[in-house]
């Protein structure tokens, strides 16, 4: 779809747009002088829950991770949102009071947005943010040695596909719901603390179709250790019934060639590790010197992180 637009904007032409038009990333970045850079993201998604303040809370969250994931700090927002004329004033209110309040845990403020009349409702935001250019978190920072650590598990889209097909119990909605509202906003600052160069947020591509993103970007082999990556309670099982969207069929064609299965796994197991995922968590390349101090300080602060891999010479993913 992009491809018309492909050459429209050459990007020599724009020095200080440090990152928008080469390798993609979770969001674009406008250098505003030397020790401040804006970072602008966009998002927004038809209902993943039931519950409309819940479904609002999470797409918010999703909006706010592409800031996160840049090592940036938002502070403004701007509604985008697709509303059934029919649907009750009180769950459109239910949609925007639970977004809304997403954003001022997060600390930005919403100074408006836009809304059209559609047949199923959607709903995110446009976030903007500050970093500092001389610390952006890119996909193309990653070095061999570093670790690959992530900040939540996965499991979100086979989960919330079970709802749907009235497969799921409400224990397994409120653990991924959990997860869903959670904002990445520690495991960024963690990540800036210690001295983390590449991370991206694991979202609608999969944890190996993002993945393979910071790979080509960073020109290295990503290297993921099965028994390592954290699922949620009810996705192997919903797993091993075939319960999935779509994306994971679609990542798993696009993505799938570029990967490198050392361990035998099931049809079922390597869905999985291409299932979408709404608002998951960030996988960072930690240099392997400091990840030792960002474990126990993460534990300090609640923050849960999980060491599924490395970084190696070479190219693609790997997984053993």
């Amino acid at each position: 779809m992009l491809r018309p637009i492909e050459n429209l904007f050459d990007p020599d032409d724009y020095p200080d747009l440090l990152v928008g038009l080469g390798h993609p990333d979770d969001a674009a970045v406008w250098r505003i002088d030397e020790t401040r850079s804006l970072v602008v993201t966009t998002d927004f998604f038809t209902p993943v829950v039931d519950d409309p303040y819940d479904y609002g809370a999470i797409a918010a969250a999703n909006s706010l991770s592409d800031i996160y994931a840049m090592g940036g700090k938002p502070f403004l927002a701007l509604n985008v949102a697709a509303l059934p004329p029919d649907l009750p004033p009180a769950v459109t209110g239910r949609i925007i009071l639970g977004g809304a309040e997403k954003a001022r845990e997060a600390g930005v403020v919403i100074a408006g947005g836009h809304t059209v009349q559609d047949k199923e409702p959607k709903y995110g935001l446009i976030v903007l943010g500050f970093a500092d250019p001389r610390r952006t978190l890119t996909k193309k920072g990653a070095r061999p040695g570093d670790l690959l650590v992530l900040s939540k598990p996965l499991g979100f889209g086979t989960t919330t596909t079970a709802l749907k097909r009235g497969r799921a119990t409400a224990a397994d909605i409120g653990e991924v719901v959990q997860w869903m509202k959670q904002l990445n906003r520690q495991a960024a600052e963690l990540a800036l603390e210690f001295g983390v160069r590449a991370a991206t947020d694991i979202t609608g591509f999969s944890l190996l179709g993002h993945a393979w993103e910071m790979a080509a970007a960073s020109k290295v082999a990503l290297r993921f250790d099965w028994a390592s990556i954290p699922f949620t309670s009810g996705a192997r099982q919903f797993a091993s019934e075939f319960i999935f969207p779509g994306g994971a069929a679609d990542n798993k064609l696009y993505f799938e060639p570029h990967v490198r299965y050392i361990r035998e796994l099931s049809e079922d197991a390597r869905l999985l590790l291409f299932d979408p995922q709404t608002s998951g968590g960030l996988l960072m390349a930690v240099p392997s010197g400091k990840l030792g101090g960002m474990l126990n300080r993460a534990e300090a602060i609640g923050q849960p992180l999980w060491v599924v891999g490395e970084v190696v010479e070479g190219e693609g993913i790997e997984v053993v």
